[in-house]
């Protein structure tokens, strides 16, 4: 084997690095590593003049690998193996070593101790990729079909934006009925429009459509099959349970939310009065003159916000997040009790107020129209107690924007703005095999650059299913979905990366261990010269290297993570052979 070519590129990171860590001491060090033709630092190596100069050190050199020191790979993976493509480097030869989170993030008080871990770290990146082969991406071909789970808005927008480009869709809702929670509500913030009608409009458009075929009270129960090429298992019920099976390219999954249901007695839920922010929407859109509530003039409304959100983290199954849309509502809401006959008192106890964005001027307005805000410590939630002999409503808390003087206010309605909450899909979540996150919201591979794909390749998630959002965010991400199924089906064919379990099948023994451990069901029982042997699917398999370590006789390894290289960088961080 001929001797290799290895560029080495170290990352600044505009000090998230090159603060915490000799870059230049580790750059020195990297260049003494054999096979390392070019070593250099850049400020920003993902930065379009550094990605130029790398191709244009490739091209000069001859490097037939590549290495780059920086941020995690779920960042950059993809931007440099593109840069290794334009470099005429195969792209599976080059490593990305994670010195910011894994190193100067992480050692921010040990300067030394920093530097020392990333020379190592990079040493064993050298390793890996002077053990690296070309490898070719797995080319198959995509069923120009896809299957919509859930019918509400972000389901909706995305089963008609998928058929109007030319894709067959299959639209899958639990329910009887197509709309989710936007077919409940009525006037929505900001633009003022009727849920209601917004989603009839919508639903129209997504029955008229010859493409587009629908199924209610129904679920998805089963998937096989590969990427690009699903057999998804229907079950619908009807007069009797009823199972079909669909071809389809591309899942998307936006199954929505549940709202936070809060606990007898929890911020006095329970007692005449107190209610949740959702039954307030019904009552207030259904109240055409002065506000009442069980016959009673309403005259004061407390707010009080977080119930359900941002709770403890010592509590069990605390929802720690924060719902987001939560102020906007309860904000809004009191812009419509301002519009109704009558003048009403209303009160918000809120811990922070995150109306984002242009939703800023929700908070202005109702500032200017009356609203009080009260902002209450996070550890000091604010109690709601109820006199047995008036039957009036007392909320206390303390205010810190009046140094914390505390407040004792009489209300006749207390409003809980509950927050979102995840659904119940465990069904769903085991026969996709769906990653979710500690929220128990569905995971995405990276917020910013990877934001409604999974790690199972073809299955994306948009709308709540995913996080707490509005509307109109929903299906934005409905949306995003529809571009990535587009991206891949059609072309009528989809690359897979290659770094796939392999078997010896002459060292394999077929004991099923490898099989019993796979959790994509990618490995199956066959013969081979007479003997029965594992057989991996290559495009079932996801790369995770599970089944190697449970082979008893090593016969599994895996592509770009082979025996060898993971030894081989194990040595690079002792430092063997230094």
């Amino acid at each position: 084997m001929s001797a290799r070519k290895i560029g080495v590129y170290v990352c600044q990171c505009g000090g998230n690095i090159g603060d915490y860590v000799d870059v230049d001491r580790v750059v020195e060090a990297a260049s003494k590593e054999p096979g390392v033709a070019v070593a250099k630092t850049a400020m920003f190596t993902c930065s379009d003049s550094t990605q130029q100069e790398i191709v244009a050190d490739a091209r000069e050199q001859g490097l037939d690998g590549l290495v780059v020191a920086s941020c995690s790979p779920k960042l950059h993976t993809y931007t440099f193996r593109d840069v290794a493509r334009r470099a005429d480097i195969n792209p599976f030869q080059y490593t990305q070593v994670n010195v910011r989170e894994q190193c100067s993030w992480t050692h921010t008080d040990d300067h030394e101790g920093a530097t020392e871990k990333a020379l190592r770290l990079v040493r064993a990146g050298i390793n890996r990729t002077r053990l690296t082969e070309p490898l070719e991406s797995i080319v198959v071909e995509t069923t120009p079909q896809s299957l919509v789970v859930g019918g509400g808005i972000a389901g909706l927008r995305a089963a008609l934006g998928l058929a109007q480009i030319g894709l067959s869709v299959f639209l899958v809702e639990k329910e009887d009925r197509l709309g989710g929670w936007v077919s409940e509500f009525k006037e929505m913030y900001p633009h003022g429009r009727n849920g209601g009608e917004l989603v009839t409009q919508l639903e129209s458009a997504v029955r008229a459509h010859p493409d587009i075929t629908v199924f209610t009270s129904a679920e998805l129960i089963a998937k096989s099959g590969s990427f690009g090429n699903y057999q998804a298992t229907i079950a619908i019920q009807g007069e009797r349970l009823e199972t079909i099976q669909v071809q389809v390219g591309s899942i998307v999954v936006a199954t929505g939310f549940d709202t936070y249901q809060p606990a007898d007695g929890e911020f006095g839920y329970g007692q005449d009065g107190v209610i949740t922010i959702a039954e307030f929407k019904k009552l207030v859109e259904a109240s055409s003159g002065p506000l009442e509530y069980n016959g009673r003039p309403v005259k004061t409304v407390a707010y009080v916000y977080c119930v359900g959100s941002r709770q403890p983290q010592y509590e069990e199954g605390a929802n720690t997040y924060c719902s987001r849309y939560c102020c906007n509502a309860a904000t809004h809401a009191s812009l419509q009790v301002n519009a109704l006959p009558g003048r009403v008192h209303q009160y918000h106890f809120y811990r922070d107020m995150r109306t984002y964005g242009s939703f800023e001027l929700l908070y202005a307005e109702s500032l200017e129209k009356g609203s009080a805000y009260v902002k209450y410590p996070d550890e000091e939630p604010p109690t709601i107690e109820k006199d047995p002999q008036s039957g009036r409503l007392t909320v206390t808390a303390r205010d810190l924007l009046s140094e914390g003087e505390e407040l004792a206010l009489d209300a006749d309605l207390v409003v809980l703005v509950t927050g979102m909450v995840p659904r119940e899909n465990q069904g769903l979540t085991k026969a996709l095999k769906l990653p979710v996150g500690q929220s128990g919201f569905f995971n995405e591979i990276h917020p910013k650059l990877r934001p409604v794909e999974t790690v199972v390749d073809g299955v994306y998630i948009a709308g709540c299913c995913q996080a707490p959002r509005n509307s109109s965010e929903s299906v934005q991400s409905g949306l995003a979905a529809v571009s990535q199924s587009a991206a891949i089906l059609k072309r009528g064919f989809a690359e897979l990366d290659p770094l796939v379990a392999t078997v010896d099948l002459d060292v394999c023994e077929w004991c099923g261990a490898c099989q019993d451990t796979c959790p994509y069901d990618a490995i199956s029982q066959d013969q081979h010269a007479g003997k029965e042997v594992a057989v991996i699917a290559k495009t079932a398999c996801k790369g995770c290297g599970g089944c190697v370590p449970v082979c008893p006789v090593g016969a599994i390894d895996l592509q770009g993570y082979t025996d060898a290289q993971i030894r081989s960088m194990i040595d690079g961080m002792l430092g063997v052979g230094v």
